[in-house]
């Protein structure tokens, strides 16, 4: 059995639950510089980082995609796969070699669904994923657009 023991997971998912969504993962290679999804496509698998970077980029008007995150070991690559109508809202691409827990979202949906107790614990831990995302793309729109930056004002 895999085991993951980041911060974020092992404060959100009890131990029963980890182990529950780590039977349905599987080891993945991927080279540098590839395309994992893009805004707009269909969300239908998610990863963990084991090793390895990702950058989240979005589409901007007038310029090519901005990267506004770079994702590491340990953290959750992918979101939207959770929530309908499951289509990527950014995109990712390796900044260099990544091994990933590679996850079906349909057979996770199932296993969440069959279990109200995991799919609430999943949900949370997903949705304290997004909202630091949606945190992060704000503030990288704010650095490009706002004529002050994102910067605090005090």
């Amino acid at each position: 059995m895999m085991t993951v023991t980041t911060a974020r997971l092992t404060r959100t998912l009890s131990a029963e639950h980890r182990a529950r969504l780590m039977s349905l993962a599987h080891e993945v290679d991927f080279a540098s510089g590839i395309r994992l999804f893009s805004e707009g496509g269909r969300a239908d698998h998610f990863w963990i980082i084991q090793h390895g970077t990702v950058a989240l980029d979005m589409r901007v008007p007038g310029r090519r995609p901005v990267v506004f995150e770079t994702l590491g070991s340990g953290e959750l690559l992918g979101w939207s796969w959770l929530l309908p109508p499951h289509v990527w809202q950014f995109g990712a691409a390796t900044t260099g070699p990544v091994r990933v827990h590679e996850f079906d979202a349909e057979a996770v949906r199932r296993m969440c669904a069959d279990d109200p107790a995991m799919g609430h614990a999943v949900a949370l831990w997903v949705g304290g994923v997004l909202s630091r995302r949606l945190q992060a793309a704000r503030s990288r729109l704010l650095d490009l657009y706002a004529p002050y930056g994102s910067g605090s004002r005090g």
